[in-house]
């Protein structure tokens, strides 16, 4: 039973990041950028993608589909760096970030899968 409040205890301290990701299709080059609260999610989006139920994002999930889940990495480009700020506001600051990093790298058309 220690063992459990223990390991509850854990996961209530473990620090929780987010920022900016991109995947990256290795065959094609083209890439997918997103922003998240929380880089755990991560798997929760590979896992949409390997059982081809990402339909928020159709042309990721269709180059998903023809080229397998190998053919893609996952980086992370950003972590979100919180502010000690009391108005600190973290979607406006995610939002700031994806911003900066789809007008860097154009994921668009040719280059990548968003819209």
């Amino acid at each position: 039973m220690d063992r459990k409040k223990e390991l509850k205890q854990q996961y209530k301290e473990t620090k929780i990041e987010g920022g900016i990701y991109q995947i990256k299709n290795t065959i094609n080059g083209k890439i997918y950028v997103d922003s998240t609260r929380n880089f755990k999610t991560l798997n929760g989006k590979k896992f949409m993608l390997e059982s081809g139920t990402d339909y928020t994002h159709p042309l990721l999930q269709q180059a998903w589909n023809e080229y397998g889940k190998d053919a893609f990495e996952f980086e992370i480009l950003e972590v979100l760096k919180p502010k000690e700020s009391a108005f600190f506001d973290e979607k406006r600051e995610l939002k700031k970030l994806e911003e900066k990093w789809l007008n860097e790298l154009k994921p668009y058309g040719d280059q990548g899968y968003n819209r």
